[in-house]
């Protein structure tokens, strides 16, 4: 019975969040402490762990309908990769009341000009090249300190900085996924060395999460992108306004 609720757990993450281009990590690592009661550090070790294979067949799957953005996506990997490293190496040294307000800050401001960009289309302005490399860099950066200080996948800085970018909703969380396997598989690597998996609950997930992120690309492929961008961008905000306050409190 815990592994048919693992499964449909896993499945209806995945495919959510593989939809909406997240990494998946943080929703993970909620599910584990707060339902399966698991410590942090094991938490922790296990959501990277269940969310990686999801992500990579995820992206791939968003490969193969042509979604994925390679050339923005490769900028932001090359900025978050060394981001993530460093961000794992200073943690230790990081006050976490002081990184978890400057992280809520930021999320709630990108979540807020996400928002505004969707109903204040006229405020919009198509940055040049030289702007949108330097974009990719900070958003890159900024999402491997994620990785590399607090374990999560770091989706938010890289969905919310190629939406602002000009992205639409499908090739933004296309992306998105392509830049998360890398971050992801960064932050496992570290964060398994201090916490070890817990294998029988991260096995059922990561079963679930990876039907849920393969069939997900093929579905919203075959949805209107434009009924898509006035549903999703919206949401995406929404939802990063609410990470971001959740972590005052």
């Amino acid at each position: 019975m815990l592994w048919i609720e693992l499964i449909i757990t896993g499945f209806i993450i995945g495919t959510l969040v593989i939809s909406m281009g997240g990494g998946g990590a943080a929703i993970y690592l909620g599910v584990l402490t707060g339902v399966f009661h698991l410590p942090a550090a094991v938490a922790a070790a296990t959501s990277l762990f269940t969310a990686f294979p999801s992500l990579c067949v995820g992206a791939y799957s968003h490969y193969r309908t042509g979604n994925v953005e390679a050339k923005v996506g490769n900028r932001m990997l090359l900025a978050a990769l060394p981001a993530t490293i460093v961000g794992s190496l200073l943690s230790p040294f990081i006050p976490t009341k002081i990184y978890t307000w400057v992280i809520a800050i930021i999320l709630v401001l990108l979540g807020v000009q996400i928002i505004a960009r969707q109903y204040l289309p006229h405020r919009n302005k198509t940055a040049n090249g030289g702007t949108k490399r330097i974009q990719a860099i900070a958003f890159g950066i900024l999402s491997g300190l994620m990785v590399g200080v607090a374990g999560l996948s770091g989706g938010g800085p890289i969905l919310a900085g190629l939406l602002l970018m000009g992205l639409d909703t499908v090739h933004a969380a296309a992306t998105s996924s392509y830049v998360l396997v890398g971050t992801t598989l960064i932050g496992l690597l570290f964060h398994m060395s201090s916490g070890h998996v817990d294998w029988s609950i991260g096995f059922g997930l990561m079963i679930g999460a990876i039907i849920g992120a393969a069939l997900a690309p093929m579905i919203i492929n075959r949805l209107n992108k434009r009924v898509l961008n006035l549903l999703l961008q919206p949401m995406m905000g929404l939802l990063l306004v609410v990470m971001g306050l959740r972590m005052f409190f």
